[in-house]
């Protein structure tokens, strides 16, 4: 079978988070982009009561059950499909029998969301394939649940949502608790983005992300005896040193992260939107500080990685992006200075690590997007 006997190409985009880091759980606004590096599903109907999955890059080809979905939490490479369809259906959603052929450019474990780009365009896959139209909203609601439930990471919003709603050229700004959202140009005039790998395995279950999230969940139970706030994104930077002392220490330098990376994340699209590249990209150094000297999710490696950017002239300003625990940086350089800055960033990072970086080429491209063939 070729990709011709498929009736759609379905696809989703992986996600570079400019700034606005560990702050989506928390009902704070993040600046994501959508990426070029999708995942890309072939589909048809096949008039069966099961779906059939295979890989472009695996050999294994996997049959789901749609009368017992529920059964395949524990499948090495269809969780997340079982799960989707699970949720979808469960949403009152119409799942038919069809035949899927997987193709994923998102390199996994880099930190830049393979999971949500598999998730979204599964679903919205899963939505073609039975002749339904789609709410890319709800599709991106329904695939957070369903990492939360069959990946067991209690993921933000802002993975999947920029999967399924990212612009080309645009980042979108997102308040995570209001999902009200706006598309801001990102026009770097003589500079470009430059996603670097530290290629230091991760895994967001077996690391500590779960733990960060009961560290802020603790600090917003602690401030509300004496603040009036629902989420730590809505408290200003005053009032938290006002009240610091109702935290232990570790919970404060956590909510301290969240509390100005909120305040950052505003900033950001203020210089954005008036082209002010330069205070965008010291913004990004006082972000990675930040995550590694407060929130202690970046480790040696991406340490490494961001301070070699950083020290490179070219280097407006670079930052870790995604959970951490590896993964990946996004740095602002000045394209005349590109290929002497991966140069020197490969060079000292490997020098210093052991582990030799990976630069991705990508564009800041659509969300969804449905192909008839």
């Amino acid at each position: 079978m070729n990709n011709k006997d498929y009736t759609h190409r379905v696809s989703a985009a992986g996600r570079v988070n400019l700034i606005g880091e560990h702050v989506d759980y928390c009902g704070g606004k993040v600046m994501p982009c959508a990426l070029s590096l999708k995942n890309t599903v072939w589909v048809r109907p096949n008039g069966e009561g099961v779906i059939r999955l295979k890989w472009t890059d695996l050999p294994d080809e996997v049959t789901l059950d749609l009368s017992d979905l529920e059964r395949y939490r524990n499948l090495k490479h269809a969780k997340y499909h079982a799960g989707c369809a699970a949720l979808w259906q469960k949403a009152g959603h119409r799942v038919v029998g069809c035949d899927m052929l997987l193709d994923c450019t998102v390199p996994f474990g880099s930190g830049l969301s393979s999971s949500a780009a598999i998730e979204v365009s599964t679903i919205a896959a899963l939505a073609t394939a039975a002749g339904e139209k789609f709410d890319p909203v709800e599709v991106a609601l329904v695939a957070q649940k369903a990492e939360h439930e069959y990946a067991g990471v209690h993921c933000g919003i802002m993975d999947q949502f920029v999967s399924a709603n990212g612009k080309a050229g645009h980042a979108l700004l997102l308040d995570c608790a209001t999902l009200e959202r706006e598309y801001i140009p990102v026009d770097l005039g003589g500079c470009a983005l430059v996603i670097a790998d530290c290629k230091k395995p991760h895994n967001l279950v077996e690391s500590k992300y779960n733990e960060r999230r009961e560290e802020v969940e603790e600090a917003l139970r602690l401030l509300k005896k004496r603040i009036k706030a629902d989420s730590l994104s809505r408290i200003e930077p005053y009032l938290l040193e006002e009240y610091k002392t109702l935290l232990p220490e570790r919970i404060y330098r956590r909510a301290k992260h969240v509390v100005e990376e909120c305040d950052r994340v505003n900033r950001a699209a203020r210089f954005l939107r008036e082209k002010n590249i330069s205070g965008f990209g010291e913004l990004l150094n006082a972000s990675h500080a930040s995550l590694s000297e407060l929130y202690e999710v970046t480790g040696r490696e991406l340490d490494s990685l961001a301070h070699a950017a950083q020290d490179h002239p070219a280097c407006l300003g670079s930052r870790m992006t995604g959970a951490g625990f590896g993964g990946c940086t996004v740095s602002v350089v000045l394209k005349e200075g590109l290929a002497s800055f991966k140069e020197y960033v490969a060079e000292r990072y490997e020098r210093e690590t052991g582990y030799r970086a990976v630069f991705y080429d990508a564009e800041i491209a659509d969300g969804i997007v449905v192909e008839e063939l």
